[in-house]
């Protein structure tokens, strides 16, 4: 039986029109966009076009976005870059404890070589409050870097509100955006960001690239350095494979997100209400409401979540706990909204998608709620 896939928050298959959209650029438009000959002509209109939907996506102009391999790179340009600009101002870092790894990653690397990161907490719902950060402002802070939805439990945060905070002292603030981005709206100037990353497969788009918008005005040291491709922000040839695809992934993305998001929502609920009423007592992590329309972290108290999944290999999903050397470790999102830990352990991530069948959600209700029914009777 083929597994129903309800991971979409770790990856997204490849919508059918990007795939077709990058097929000519797999074969005959192979030219080097920075070659001035009629082959590189093509390939060079090709990622200006990609840049364009990609900026009209995110409510920018095009020279504010930058092409990367990823959010994880989009990540660390944006933190060590703001940083390496702006040594004069100080190297005190503001994040939160709900934050991805590659947020928390570069700043870590940073107080190697005397940054210092101050990590603001959350509610029991994994939002973080813009009064917490604004203490967590000092004079030498350069940089407040807060996602704009979590890829655990879906909660959205204040990312308007602290942005104004952060704008009234002269910070930057990075918004991570790639769980968000294709599910809810993301623009620049709505967000009040300064640095926005957004990954292409988390939205339909292929794996190994990214964008990284930085507000006109805004000063970044190069983290990548070459040649002066991507505006002079990122040396190397343009990979005009995967710039096409994320730029035809940011148009399909664009056409109905409305639409879209209200039949993630729709999957979602019927997927939460269904294994709340047939699986046995179970829990809701996150914001009840203010959440990603497709995002359901439910924790089954007493049961392990690796032990649900082995249940229930029918479904593609992720667990909030990990087993090593039979201790099972509660994943910091999680530990930080302080999950209980029979519930957390217990905890798993169900996320819907553009390809998500009514009879899937049944299907894998029926399953799953079998496996937590039959584990805590045997």
């Amino acid at each position: 039986m083929r597994q129903i896939y309800l991971d979409y928050n770790a990856t997204t298959p490849i919508d059918p029109r990007v795939a077709e959209a990058m097929l000519p650029f797999v074969h005959e438009e192979f030219g080097n966009p920075n070659s001035g000959h009629a082959y590189g002509l093509r390939t060079r209109a090709a990622v200006a076009d990609a840049r364009a939907r990609i900026a009209e996506f995110l409510g920018c102009v095009p020279a504010e976005v930058m092409f990367t391999s990823g959010g994880t790179e989009s990540n660390n340009q944006a933190i060590k870059g703001a940083v390496w600009a702006r040594r004069d101002r100080g190297r005190h870092l503001v994040t939160t404890a709900v934050e991805h790894p590659a947020t928390l990653g570069p700043m870590r690397w940073l107080e190697r070589d005397g940054g210092e990161t101050t990590v603001v907490g959350c509610d029991a719902r994994g939002a973080v409050s813009p009064d917490a950060v604004r203490d967590a402002l000092r004079d030498d802070t350069v940089l407040v870097s807060v996602m704009h939805a979590n890829n655990e439990v879906g909660t959205l945060q204040p990312v308007a509100e602290i942005a104004e905070i952060c704008r009234g002292r002269g910070v930057l603030l990075h918004v991570d955006a790639a769980q968000s981005a294709g599910k809810v709206p993301v623009k620049l100037h709505d967000l009040g960001a300064d640095l926005i990353s957004v990954a292409s497969h988390k939205m339909y788009g292929p794996k190994g690239v990214g964008v990284l918008v930085v507000r006109e005005g805004v000063e970044l040291e190069n983290l990548m350095h070459g040649a002066n491709q991507e505006l002079g922000r990122r040396g190397g040839t343009e990979n005009v494979i995967l710039a096409v695809g994320m730029g035809a992934a940011a148009s399909a993305a664009d056409e109905n997100l409305v639409g879209h998001a209200a039949h993630l929502q729709s999957l979602r609920n019927r997927l939460e209400h269904a294994l709340l009423e047939h699986a046995g007592p179970a829990v809701v992590n996150g914001h009840p409401e203010n959440r990603l329309p497709n995002t359901l972290s439910i924790g089954f108290p007493g049961l392990v979540a690796a032990d649900v999944m082995a249940a229930a290999p029918e479904i593609a999903c992720s667990a909030g706990a990990a087993c090593h050397d039979g201790r099972t470790e509660i994943s910091a999102v999680l530990s930080a909204m302080d999950v209980p830990h029979d519930v957390a352990a217990g905890t798993l991530r169900l996320s819907t998608g553009r390809f998500t069948r009514d009879e899937e959600i049944d299907t894998a209700v029926a399953i799953l709620a079998g496996a937590a029914v039959d584990l805590r009777g045997s």
